[in-house]
C-alpha cells in the first residue's frame, strides 16, 4: 500500500504566533510543508474564534504552497466563494452543519478548489456515505475542535481505518486528513490507520524549531507509510 499515497505534512497556524505568521509560514516551508493548514472559528460552531478572510487573503500572499482552510462554522455556504477567492486550495465543510452536503460540496468544485469533509469525534463515518464519492479528502478530527494543543483520541484510528473503507468501497482514492494531537507518539498510529494529509500544530510550532519539528514529523510519517 507505501506506493498508493503520499503523506503530506500541514502545520496548523492555529498554534503559530499570529504577530509573526509570515515568519513561522516560511519556517515550515522550509521544512518541507505540503499545506498550510487555516482553521477558521465562528464562536458558535466551535467555542473559539479564530480568522477570517482578509487573514487567508494575507496568508495567500506569502505562502509558497497551497492553503488547506477548515471552516469550522456553522454557515459555510455564505462564505465559502469568499475564502476561494482570497486563496485557498482545499477547503473542508463540517458535515454537523450542513443539510445540503452535496450541494456544498459541488459549489466548491466549482469555484475552483478542491472539496474536503469533515467530521468530529461523535460523528459517525456513516454521515460520509451519499456523499463518498463526491469528495476530494476527508478530514477526520481526532480532538474536538475549537483549541489547538489537544490530545489524540485514540479511537480516532479505527474511525480513518472506516473512512478509508467507505471511499475505496466507492471507487474513491481520496486522502483522509486526520487533525488533532497529531504528533511523534502518534504519527505512525494515524498513517498505519491510512491517514496521509496529517495537520500538526502544537507539535510543530510548540517547538523551539519549527522547520526542524516539520521535518521531523515528515520522516516519521514516511517511515510509517513505507511499513503500511
Amino acid at each position: 500500500m507505501s506506493g498508493r499515497f503520499r503523506v503530506q505534512i500541514a502545520p496548523s497556524i492555529l498554534s503559530a504566533d499570529f504577530a509573526a505568521l509570515g515568519a513561522a509560514i516560511a519556517a515550515v516551508e522550509r521544512g518541507g510543508a505540503d499545506l498550510i493548514h487555516v482553521d477558521v472559528m465562528d464562536g458558535h460552531f466551535v467555542p473559539n474564534i479564530t480568522i477570517g478572510v482578509p487573514v487567508v487573503r494575507a496568508i495567500h500572499k506569502v505562502a509558497r504552497v497551497p492553503l488547506d482552510v477548515h471552516l469550522m462554522i456553522e454557515e459555510p455556504d455564505r462564505f465559502v466563494e469568499e475564502f476561494v477567492t482570497a486563496g485557498a486550495a482545499m477547503v473542508s465543510v463540517h458535515a454537523e452543519v450542513l443539510p445540503h452536503l452535496h450541494r456544498t460540496l459541488h459549489l466548491i468544485k466549482a469555484l475552483g478548489a478542491r472539496a474536503g469533509v469533515a467530521i468530529n469525534p461523535s460523528t459517525p463515518v456513516s454521515a460520509l456515505e451519499d456523499v463518498a464519492g463526491d469528495v476530494d479528502h476527508v478530514l477526520v478530527m481526532s480532538v474536538n475542535p475549537g483549541f489547538g494543543g489537544q490530545t489524540f483520541i485514540a479511537r480516532s484510528e479505527s474511525k480513518i481505518r472506516a473512512v478509508r473503507e467507505l471511499l475505496e468501497k466507492n471507487g474513491n482514492p481520496a486522502p483522509i486528513e486526520v487533525d488533532g494531537g497529531v504528533d511523534a507518539t502518534t504519527v505512525a498510529r494515524v498513517v498505519a490507520a491510512g491517514a496521509t494529509i496529517l495537520v500538526a500544530g502544537q507539535a510543530i510550532f510548540g517547538s523551539p524549531d519549527a522547520e526542524a519539528a516539520t521535518r521531523g514529523l515528515r520522516a516519521a510519517a514516511e517511515a510509517a507509510l513505507a511499513a503500511r
